[in-house]
């Protein structure tokens, strides 16, 4: 996977949300607002390929979480961004 070029993560008054910017993005006509721990992991990512056992690694290096929950939460963030478009499988 991959985030697709294009989508930036911002911080606005405080919230994290997902924005496109530039021409490839004109269709994309929303924000995607992320908590603490998606942004945590969008920042962790941005600019590589990726796969959900990185995302997990990266759950389970900054939280204490077992690896079942990491890798389901994991799975689970992957296909919402997949499913809202700013990521590429």
């Amino acid at each position: 996977m991959r985030i697709k070029e294009g989508f930036t993560l911002r911080s606005i008054v405080g919230q994290y949300v997902v924005i496109g910017e530039g021409i490839a993005q004109v269709d994309f006509n929303r924000m995607i607002t992320m908590n603490e721990s998606a942004a945590y992991l969008w920042q962790g990512v941005e600019g590589k390929d990726f796969t959900v056992e990185d995302l997990t690694r990266l759950l389970t290096d900054k939280y204490e979480v077992t690896g079942e929950k990491a890798s389901a939460d994991a799975a689970a963030i992957a296909r919402k961004w997949i499913d809202a478009g700013v990521v590429g499988e």
